[in-house]
């Protein structure tokens, strides 16, 4: 579908923008990649990585200012949404930036989208989406349901909106991966939150695919969660710096114990296919047929990275680290 079609990519220059700008250059064949996003030595270093791609245009821009998002998204095709604030920590003392960049941006996003003709976006979301008990997350829950309601709010245009929500990334910038590394090469006690704590993992290649097959399976409104493993964060170190010892620092502020990708409350719009679960819109009205295949969750099924069926042993994580970390 994405082949010789323009890509507009928000956020462009962060480690997901990058990598499927890797993987859009080599696999899709696109006429154009746009590149969006506001740090100006990021593109510097990601124009570098990337040579002098003929298809490759970089846009200076931030996602609060709509009017350069319409200036993006001329002649575009395809949208994928992955600016956003997102520091746990940051967004406790900075709410309102948090707002105005996850929640007014996500809006100037479906505007623009809409204006310009744009055929189908997908936003990037969170499992910190799900339950909120942070700041980041409740506003990345808004902009979930506004991208999901932006279908209604299209009215008669053509343009279709899905979400894709995630756990973390292995090889992302900020990483624990390399902390880790670095504290043990020092001699260093290894940090963890609480011992008890399980996190969902998922690596940029896995995470890069899983939106463009997403851009195929979508009607607009859907949002995907990858069915991926979970792992303990005491494994991962053991793992990264078996002869480090580690200490208990006690969970920070808006962190979570364990992570969660699909509440209980959203089992009941929710269908198994393949290697992805679809959580249905609440709303419909713009024609929205949900798709044949799936198959129902259980009732009160919750998608949670301490009760998930899927995990990581040692050897799995030791050869995921040692490749992508």
């Amino acid at each position: 579908m994405l082949g010789g079609s323009s890509i507009l990519l928000t956020g462009g220059t962060g480690s997901f923008g990058k990598a499927f700008i890797a993987h859009a250059l080599a696999e899709l064949d696109p006429a154009k990649v746009i590149v969006l996003s506001r740090d100006e030595l990021k593109q510097y270093e990601a124009r570098k990585q990337f040579g002098d791609d003929p298809r490759l245009r970089w846009f200076i821009g931030d996602i609060r200012d709509r009017r350069r998002l319409e200036r993006a998204m001329r002649g575009v095709d395809y949208v994928v949404h992955a600016a956003a604030l997102k520091q746990v920590d940051t967004g406790e003392y900075n709410a309102f930036e948090f707002v105005q960049t996850n929640v007014h941006g996500s809006q100037n996003v479906i505007e623009a989208a809409i204006d310009c003709g744009v055929k189908r976006v997908v936003a990037l979301s969170t499992d910190k989406a799900s339950s909120p008990i942070n700041l980041y997350g409740a506003t990345k829950l808004c902009a979930d349901r506004m991208f999901i309601s932006a279908n209604h709010y299209a009215a008669g245009h053509p343009t279709r909106f899905s979400v894709v929500r995630y756990g973390n990334v292995m090889g992302s910038r900020g990483s624990v991966i390399p902390f880790f590394r670095d504290l043990a090469a020092r001699g260093e006690a290894l940090p963890i939150t609480d011992k008890r704590m399980t996190r969902f993992w998922i690596t940029l290649p896995q995470a890069v695919k899983f939106v463009v097959d997403t851009f195929d399976q979508m009607h607009g409104g859907e949002l995907y969660v990858p069915r991926i493993p979970s792992m303990r964060l005491v494994d991962l170190a053991r793992v990264i710096a078996p002869e480090s010892p580690m200490r208990e620092i006690g969970v920070r502020p808006g962190e979570k114990l364990h992570e969660e990708m699909i509440a209980p409350d959203d089992a009941r719009r929710t269908v198994l296919h393949g290697d992805r679960y679809i959580v249905m819109p609440h709303i419909a009205g713009w024609g929205y047929e949900p798709p044949a295949e799936g198959v129902p969750v259980p009732e009160g099924f919750a998608y949670r990275s301490d009760t998930n069926d899927l995990w990581l042993d040692d050897d799995a994580l030791r050869a995921l680290v040692d490749q992508h970390g």
